[in-house]
């Protein structure tokens, strides 16, 4: 079975920033994440938890998916916050499998006081044991898929970013989205950029996280959003080829095959089509 895509982009939007809410939710993202981690400070999180729990209890109606990542430190202050109806799913920062453990045990009681059906988890990389935990995180039955945190999991493996570690940088990358498709979850977020005014460079990069397997990315600024969509969706031409690959198999009854150009049509070749699809 194919694994329910992720959202193409995630806005993060502060949560000591209740002001930005209802303005991110209407916007062009696919989904806002309210973020309750790096982007409050600590003295202010107390607020920003109330301020997300007043607004989800308003009642945010239609528009972009709402999900909200929780900090690994204060997971038994943030998740109350976070269980709500209107809420699609949680960003796990520096997830490991104690934490998980623990936001597992939290959500079942949430969702059973609350009547919320159970949410899922995109589990964030940003150290290097989880890192090496990933084939263990993958079978958890919350996540979905993984994320990177690629600036703090570059600097708790002390690789120092450049044009002579993009290599590494890639393979470290790989090895996410690796994980993710042997456990058969869904295809893992890609990093954001900071440099959120420099939109080709972001262009670049957002399809080169494509072709390297990520099939979301999360954005700090608007204005990387459209790029974002732009580059996860698939272009017409690339649909009605998956199409049509995909109608000569079914023409066939599941016997052999070939595409216009006289090339086998063997599963892997459906198995992308049908992905292209979903995308589209």
């Amino acid at each position: 079975m194919t694994p329910t895509p992720l959202p193409r982009s995630f806005l993060y939007v502060p949560g000591s920033r209740p002001d930005l809410f209802a303005k991110a939710h209407a916007g062009e993202a696919d989904a806002i994440v309210i973020d309750l981690e790096d982007a409050v400070p600590l003295a202010a999180k107390p607020e920003a938890r109330e301020q997300l729990r007043l607004w989800l209890e308003t009642g945010p109606g239609a528009g972009a998916q709402i999900w909200v990542r929780v900090s690994a430190e204060f997971l038994a202050k943030d998740l109350p916050a976070a269980v709500h109806p209107a809420v699609a799913g949680l960003l796990v920062a520096k997830a490991s499998t104690d934490v998980l453990a623990q936001a597992d045990d939290e959500l079942t009681r949430l969702e059973a006081e609350r009547g919320v059906e159970r949410l899922g988890v995109v589990a964030l990389v940003e150290t290097a044991p989880t890192l090496v935990a990933l084939p263990r995180l993958a079978r958890h039955p919350r996540v979905r898929s993984f994320g990177i945190g690629e600036v703090d999991l570059l600097a708790d493996l002390r690789v120092r970013r450049g044009p002579g570690t993009e290599a590494a940088v890639d393979s470290l990358r790989l090895e996410i989205v690796q994980h993710a498709a042997a456990a058969g979850l869904t295809a893992p977020v890609a990093p954001t950029s900071t440099d959120f005014r420099d939109l080709e460079a972001f262009a670049r990069t957002t399809h080169h996280l494509v072709d390297l397997g990520f099939r979301s990315r999360t954005a700090i600024h608007p204005d990387q959003v459209r790029t974002i969509n732009e580059a996860l969706t698939p272009d017409p031409v690339t649909l009605d080829r998956a199409r049509d690959l995909i109608a000569r198999s079914d023409a066939a009854g599941g016997g052999v095959t070939v595409d216009e150009e006289g090339r086998l049509i063997d599963a892997a070749v459906l198995r992308e089509a049908r992905e292209t699809l979903s995308r589209g």
